[in-house]
């Protein structure tokens, strides 16, 4: 089984330093550098699909531009890149929804994914009109996704939920083929959600044994619904020639960190409802580059500034292969990845570590049956 790697699509600005924002903390602003139109956004994406990126990732929230939307006007500027679009349950019927995702596979050729976030923030759903507490908002969330897989499969949906109502909704045309379901979340509620209504269950970038002893709990509760799911994990990656390199980069981006940012974000994080932004936090051991490493090659800098998925895979394009490697020997074969600028470090993974995994049967270019290119040498100094 090759292994399926997404890239990110930056709707918040990229920059060549780390824009923060996300979980109910602002966009910083360095992400004023690349603006997120449309024309930059498709030149990643163009890259992204050159480079055997089966996806792109597009975040949700107040911080960044709508996702639905922007992933349907790159697509026309794509062929084959598939849009994972990040989609709170909560800001439109599950019959409109069902409806959207039907429309955008028929109109881009059957390339949409979709990521469903319960949203962990309170104060940020407010602000859009939705004022449940957090468990609410995740048992409205398998009432949402048993409407919208029922409509998905032809049914005549009529269901009355504790939080959503619908009679006789039925789609007139469903989609070809269905969207699977990307979904992420640390609490129990999560899991039982998971459990029951995903195709693939998220993690973000913990060391390999927080990441194991999670899949096992999922696996286990998706096995008493008598279902099988697939697992990914969401990472920023820092790859060069040499581990030299990498960290070098690493630090750049840690010396670029204002302080003030850091303990304004830091603030505002710290009062997040969502358990696995709790977890992302508990990573920080400090602020230098030895308090960072929480495991070889696992970089928790990131998290200092930036919301959600808080660390990234440092290391020459070697060891960044191995860590790979070992988080698939876990159970992952799913990877959302990122980095600073995402143009750049597209190439700097595509062409770096791909060829690698390719050499060794772990991957292959997903959208045609030429070989991959060898591995690049580093210059002799």
């Amino acid at each position: 089984m090759s292994l399926t790697f997404h890239w990110f699509l930056p709707t918040n600005g990229d920059s060549r330093h780390v824009v923060g924002g996300g979980h109910g903390t602002p966009a910083t602003v360095s992400g004023r550098d690349r603006p997120p139109t449309v024309a930059y956004l498709s030149q990643i994406g163009r890259a992204a699909e050159d480079l055997g990126f089966v996806g792109a990732l597009t975040p949700t929230g107040a911080w960044c531009e709508d996702a639905w939307l922007t992933t349907a006007m790159v697509s026309q500027n794509t062929e084959r890149l598939k849009f994972l679009v990040a989609f709170r349950p909560g800001s439109v019927s599950p019959t409109l929804a069902a409806q959207m995702a039907s429309t955008f596979q028929r109109q881009s050729g059957g390339r949409l994914l979709l990521n469903v976030v319960t949203g962990g923030e309170s104060h940020e759903q407010r602000a859009y009109g939705d004022f449940l507490d957090k468990d609410a908002r995740y048992r409205r969330t398998g009432e949402f996704l048993e409407i919208v897989r029922g409509l998905w499969e032809g049914k005549t949906v009529d269901l009355h939920g504790e939080h959503l109502h619908v009679e006789d909704a039925k789609l007139a045309r469903v989609p070809d083929p269905v969207p699977e379901v990307y979904f992420g979340g640390s609490s129990p509620i999560a899991g039982e959600i998971a459990a029951k209504y995903v195709d693939v269950y998220l993690t973000w970038g913990e060391p390999p044994a927080q990441v194991a002893e999670k899949i096992a709990r999922i696996r286990a509760l998706a096995a008493k619904q008598g279902r099988t799911l697939r697992f990914g994990i969401r990472l920023h990656v820092i790859t060069r020639d040499t581990s030299e390199q990498a960290w070098a980069e690493a630090d750049r981006l840690l010396k670029g960190f204002d302080p003030e940012t850091v303990r304004s974000v830091q603030a505002g994080l710290a009062r997040s409802e969502s358990e696995g932004q709790q977890r992302m936090l508990a990573l920080h051991g400090g602020g230098d580059r030895a308090g960072l490493e929480i495991y070889p090659n696992l970089w928790a800098g990131i998290g200092l500034v930036r919301g959600g998925a808080g660390t990234a895979l440092v290391g020459s394009h070697d060891e960044v292969a191995e860590r790979i490697k070992e988080y698939h020997a876990l159970g992952i074969d799913e990877f959302v990845l990122s980095g600073y600028p995402h143009l750049e470090e597209a190439y700097w993974f595509g062409e770096g570590v791909l060829p690698r995994l390719a050499g060794q049967g772990l991957w292959q270019h997903p959208f045609d049956a030429r070989p991959a290119p060898s591995a690049q040498v580093p210059f002799a100094s």
